[in-house]
């Protein structure tokens, strides 16, 4: 497998105007001890990791139009030649916002959507009005002809909200919908009794597959589920076929399950390098190591590549190299990175 970094989600602030349920970051408004880089730095960063590698950048938070100069951050980027997109809560955009994202060239824009009504979505976001804000910023999105993608979470509490949420963006004009299985960091600790347990895990993973077979417009992956990769290929095997899956230029490209320190990393806004947006465990610092060094070199990251390393059932696993299972979240259950999966029923060999 070729480790280059494709995707990168980077922590511009950790300020933040919602207080959701699952948020890995605890953002807030007012966050001590973790202050906004400034730009100069930023643009450091960039030139940095561009001399390296190209991959897709995100910027991220807490949330980015916090920051006034979000959109010189994202020019800078696309400057450099790289794919600069945006992942916002929406409660923010006006049309000042959508003139800034393509000023700046940014090319993708996540939105989050964690329920098909606003009881749902504001119930999730611990916010009145979130679900009023996506979907204005919906409605902007699309008179701007601004292309944007939808991230919907699940716990027990809005489980039964895929399929409706699944319809609505659909109906929307949304580019891709990305399916996430929270991992239980930050304020997600808090949740832990709401994780939705590994038996109706493979249930939702399972209907993913049959509604992925017959999508044939919008772009659908279920994240931090790795687990789904194996379940393509039993079922492919058990009927007979294999049905070809959409991609997205500015994603992964679905390969593989886990992509933790593989080919994706989070870089916060203290600059530490982690190997996705929900493992809080950094392989080094980007203040004062070079990003190379990180991405080479990294204790973390080379062990997560070592497939062989895996303890337990993801060890067994003769799924482990499209699998994986998600390093994040066996390591928020167990305190190790290389354990077995603890959401997935699966016994290897059978």
């Amino acid at each position: 497998m070729d480790f280059t970094p494709k995707w990168i989600a980077w922590e511009i602030t950790r300020r933040c105007n919602l207080n959701c349920v699952h948020c890995r970051s605890s953002s807030q408004m007012e966050v001590e001890g973790h202050p906004d880089f400034s730009f100069i730095e930023a643009k450091r960063v960039l030139d940095e990791i561009r001399s390296y590698a190209n991959p897709v950048m995100v910027l991220s938070g807490g949330e980015p139009l916090l920051r006034s100069d979000v959109f010189d951050i994202a020019a800078y980027g696309t400057g450099l030649g790289m794919r600069m997109c945006l992942a916002t809560n929406g409660a923010l955009v006006t049309e000042e916002t959508c003139k800034g994202i393509k000023e700046a060239g940014i090319k993708m824009v996540s939105l989050s959507l964690d329920g098909s009504t606003a009881a749902v979505h504001d119930d999730f976001r611990n916010q009145s009005g979130a679900f009023a804000g996506v979907m204005n910023a919906i409605r902007l999105f699309n008179e701007h002809k601004i292309e944007f993608l939808i991230n919907s979470s699940f716990t027990k509490r809005n489980k039964e909200e895929a399929p409706k949420i699944y319809q609505l963006v659909k109906s929307l004009g949304a580019t891709a919908w990305y399916l996430f299985m929270i991992v239980p960091t930050g304020r997600g600790e808090d949740i832990m009794a709401e994780l939705i347990p590994a038996e109706e895990y493979e249930d939702i993973l399972n209907w993913h597959y049959d509604m992925e077979k017959e999508e044939h417009d919008l772009l659908v992956r279920p994240t931090c589920a790795p687990q789904y990769y194996r379940i393509i290929l039993q079922r492919s095997k058990a009927e007979g076929e294999r049905f070809k899956r959409r991609s997205l230029k500015f994603s992964t490209g679905g390969s593989k399950g886990c992509l933790a320190g593989q080919l994706i990393c989070l870089i916060d806004v203290d600059g530490n390098i982690l190997p996705c947006s929900y493992f809080p465990k950094a392989a080094g610092n980007i203040r004062t190591q070079s990003f190379k060094d990180i991405w080479e070199n990294s204790k973390l990251f080379l062990d997560l590549r070592d497939f062989a390393g895996y303890k337990d059932n993801c060890g067994r696993c003769e799924y482990v190299n499209v699998c994986g299972g998600c390093r994040a979240r066996a390591y928020a259950i167990t305190g190790d990175y290389l354990a077995t999966e603890p959401f997935c029923t699966y016994q290897p060999g059978h």
